[in-house]
């Protein structure tokens, strides 16, 4: 066969896909596999198809094979006649010959009755009636005179050609695992325990696996009627050098058995062309006549020595070995080009996870920056508004505080206040003053000092403020809260010592 080079990149997409599917599950070699996809028009159910039933035959491509293998003109023969001394008979075919064997299914046998209209069963039933009778009449006495069917048996069976072709063996139609097992038991039942290792499949079976793992069918067909078929099985099939031949993996054999009273085994026969029982044949994958073929190299009908029928398998493998050693040459290049591929594309999978895990990574930290900044400028223009209304909040409420009354004036709180800076202020009070004006004196002190401007400042619109300090009595300790309110004359008295503790923030989320 002539190796072909495919250019992989000239296929479209529909098509690469169509190819991987097809060698995934056929493993034949691209150089077979996309002629028969483009025969196929890239379908690849009809190319499975035709990989594992056979490719029917192109009527064009055998017209012009014909055309081109066309007999040499009458002088040629005449002259090899002459110069070979030999005459113009036929040369006699050798063991090279190969057969197609085609794919066998077992066709089910069909059961349905057939059920007649309606107006015909009323028409006939007159008649179903009468012939109920008879046949009650016909049994009854048949039992009085039970000797009589056995004289119209005996007579039935002298006359052949009038007696009915029906299957009177008995055996239930099975599919063909259940076929093979039925096989398999009765046959350790006539036979005993032996060695061999029968397929337990179908055909279609058998045939598929040799042809997907490059192997040899064996398919071996025997009829129990046939006087041989007793003696095959025990001294061929069944002997020592047979099946130690059979077992030995370096031949690559698959066995088949099968007996023609079952439908698969009888169609088979029929498919291989046997004429003869106990018999014998050798299919396996021929990739000298097609990428798809499988053919059968040898037969063997009738009875044979042991060592004749091992070399007659023996020559028919080592016939076609070499040309299957290719082929599993291919098969192998193939799978180790394939698994390198997959195992790149893996890499390639695991390295562009890995550099979306790491983009993943990035975007969020980048994320989380933003939300920090975001955050950060938020809380910086939170401040900011605080800050502005805590200035607007002072503005209003230094003017809502009442100036120090003189010193002619009786009613009063002394009081000496420790600022948190360390600077002590002593002012006097009204002894009026609410404890709440005591705190906004201690807030608003600053600007207070440093003068009030002359503009009525509005107080600020949603803005509750909070004193972040306490006054703080320091012996006794005496904490004058806001929350207890009352006037400074009533809390503190004519004069007190005050320290202004400022709030920590634990205590204050506390």
């Amino acid at each position: 066969m002539a190796s072909l080079e495919f250019d992989i990149g000239q296929l479209d997409d529909a098509q690469r896909e169509a190819l991987q599917s097809y060698t995934s599950v056929t493993d034949q070699e691209l150089s077979a596999a996309i002629p028969l996809l483009q025969r196929s028009q890239w379908n690849v159910q009809i190319a499975i198809a035709k990989f594992f039933d056979g490719e029917a035959p192109d009527p064009v491509e055998e017209a012009r094979a014909a055309l081109a293998s066309s007999p040499p003109p009458q002088q040629n023969d005449r002259q090899e006649t002459l110069v070979n001394g030999s005459s113009s008979f036929p040369r006699s075919s050798t063991s090279l010959t190969r057969d197609p064997a085609p794919r066998i299914v077992p066709q089910p046998e069909s059961r349905n009755l057939y059920k007649p209209p309606v107006l015909l069963s009323i028409l006939f039933t007159p008649f179903n009636l009468l012939y109920r009778i008879i046949s009650g009449s016909l049994g009854l006495f048949g039992y009085l005179f039970p000797f009589l069917p056995r004289i119209l048996s005996n007579l039935a069976r002298r006359n052949p050609a009038r007696s009915s072709r029906k299957n009177t063996t008995g055996r239930r139609p099975l599919n063909p695992r259940d076929t093979a097992a039925r096989f398999i038991r009765e046959f350790e039942e006539e036979y005993g325990s032996h060695e061999l290792h029968f397929f337990e499949d179908g055909y279609a079976q058998a045939y598929d696996l040799a042809k997907k793992d490059l192997k040899f069918l064996l398919v071996v067909l025997i009829s129990p009627e046939h006087d041989d078929t007793a003696t095959f099985v025990r001294e061929i099939l069944l002997s020592t050098e047979v099946g130690t031949f059979i077992n030995d993996p370096r031949n690559n054999i698959i066995l088949w058995t099968g007996t023609v009273e079952d439908s698969e085994a009888y169609q088979v026969s029929s498919a291989l062309n046997c004429t003869k029982f106990p018999f014998a044949a050798l299919i396996v994958h021929t990739p000298q006549d097609s990428s798809t073929s499988m053919s059968t190299v040898t037969r063997i009908s009738g009875f044979l020595p042991p060592s004749a029928f091992i070399a007659r398998l023996q020559t028919a493998i080592t016939q076609q070995k070499p040309a299957l050693d290719r082929v599993r040459a291919t098969r192998a290049e193939q799978q180790a080009t394939r698994n390198l591929r997959q195992e790149q594309e893996s890499a390639y999978e695991r390295s562009l996870a890995q550099d979306r895990e790491r983009t993943r990574q990035r975007r969020e930290a980048e994320a989380a920056k933003a939300r920090a900044e975001q955050e950060a400028r938020s809380k910086a223009e939170e401040v900011e508004r605080e800050a502005q209304n805590l200035a607007a909040w002072k503005m209003w409420r230094s003017k809502q505080i009442a100036p120090e009354p003189g010193t002619d004036v009786k009613n009063v709180t002394r009081i000496s206040i420790r600022m948190p800076s360390g600077d002590r202020i002593v002012r006097r009070f009204p002894s009026d003053t609410s404890l709440e004006d005591l705190y906004a004196f201690v807030e608003c002190y600053e600007l207070l000092q440093s003068g009030i401007p002359t503009s009525t400042s509005p107080e600020p619109a949603d803005y509750s403020h909070h004193y972040k300090f306490n006054m703080v009595s320091p012996m006794p300790r005496m904490v004058y809260d806001l929350d207890s309110g009352g006037i400074v004359g009533e809390r503190i008295g004519k004069s007190g010592n005050l320290i202004v503790e400022p709030i920590l923030e634990e205590e204050d989320e506390g």
